[in-house]
């Protein structure tokens, strides 16, 4: 993918957007890669394409009954023909339009078009991907990192306390919103969310002994394909963390399988090999963050987010405590 920031497709006034990437081919061979100018489905004007990945499109657009600036994720045709894609897509949208938080990206609709085009409609925000503002400003503070720890921890929280675990958390899933206020994080794409619920249906999407995830960041229990609760999310949460602040992963391997098998059997580097800078203890909190067996992890995000907190400076922390509450 282009390392080239872009707007992403999520709630509030943003859009929640994959990194762009180029395929002039496949845009004239597949219809959803193709409608800038074009009115989807009676209701939005679609104004102008803003990212694209693997399986979907990302549109700025017009709500035309509102006038409200929206993004409008519209899903490949080849993947929309895919049932088990296609319940995934419907469950993230369900979850979503259930989730109700500042540093959550809410979903307002699911379609499909008369042509069969699959969509999801979100605010659109302003801002781009954690994983683009890591390539762009490379190593971050404690006062720049913390903050946006904290704010998707209450993210996060929100949704464990409706026994909802995101199961895919990384830079790519965090949106970086900037208004009149600063910047915040928010969390989005509950595509391999879980409800912490006995559901046959559920359990063909998402169940026991089946990896989903993005290897660099999933937990020890993921890998095993065990039962995930929020520890899990911790976990990624934890990794995650320790690249916003050294730029690099807490564990080395050439190949997915490599690093798969290293957070197995093995130790995360240490955060003040590549941050000297950084307070020990830090360092201390990003490794209990990381820690193989989920009993002796964090128990909870908040309890993680209150870890983070010592690290900074009391005004900071107390402000920022106020967002857990």
């Amino acid at each position: 993918m282009s390392p080239t920031p872009t707007p992403p497709s999520s709630s509030g006034s943003s859009t929640v957007v994959g990194r762009a990437i180029r395929k002039p081919a496949a845009d004239a061979i597949d219809p959803a890669g193709a409608l800038s100018n074009e009115i989807l489905d009676g209701r939005y004007r679609i104004l102008r394409k803003v990212g694209e990945g693997g399986m979907a499109y990302v549109y700025e657009a017009s709500e035309l009954s509102s006038g409200q600036s929206v993004a409008v994720k519209v899903i490949s045709p080849k993947l929309s023909k895919d049932d088990t894609t296609v319940e995934r897509l419907r469950r993230e949208a369900g979850l979503a339009m259930r989730l109700n938080h500042p540093y959550v990206c809410s979903i307002t609709r699911l379609g499909q078009t008369e042509d069969g085009l699959i969509y999801v409609v979100m605010p659109f925000m302003n801002g781009e991907l954690l994983s683009d503002y890591e390539f762009r400003v490379g190593q971050m503070s404690l006062e720049l990192a913390v903050p946006f720890l904290t704010q998707i921890c209450a993210g996060l929280h929100h949704a464990h306390e409706m026994q909802i675990v995101h199961r895919d958390l990384k830079p790519e899933n965090i949106f970086v919103v900037k208004d009149g206020s600063g910047e915040k994080a928010v969390v989005m794409d509950f595509g391999l969310a879980k409800e912490n619920r006995a559901d046959s249906g559920l359990s063909k999407l998402t169940g026991t002994g089946i990896i989903l995830g993005t290897p660099e960041f999933m937990s020890p229990e993921q890998i095993r394909g065990q039962k995930l609760d929020a520890r899990s999310d911790v976990y990624a949460l934890g990794v995650m963390a320790f690249e916003m602040f050294t730029a690099k992963l807490p564990f080395e391997g050439d190949t997915a399988q490599a690093l798969m098998i290293a957070r197995l059997r093995g130790t995360p580097i240490p955060l003040r090999q590549y941050r000297p800078d950084l307070p020990e203890e830090l360092g201390k909190i990003l490794d209990n963050s990381m820690v193989s067996d989920p009993n002796t992890r964090y128990q909870t995000v908040l309890e993680f987010a209150e870890a983070l907190l010592q690290t900074v400076p009391a005004p900071l922390a107390t402000r920022l405590r106020g967002l857990l509450s």
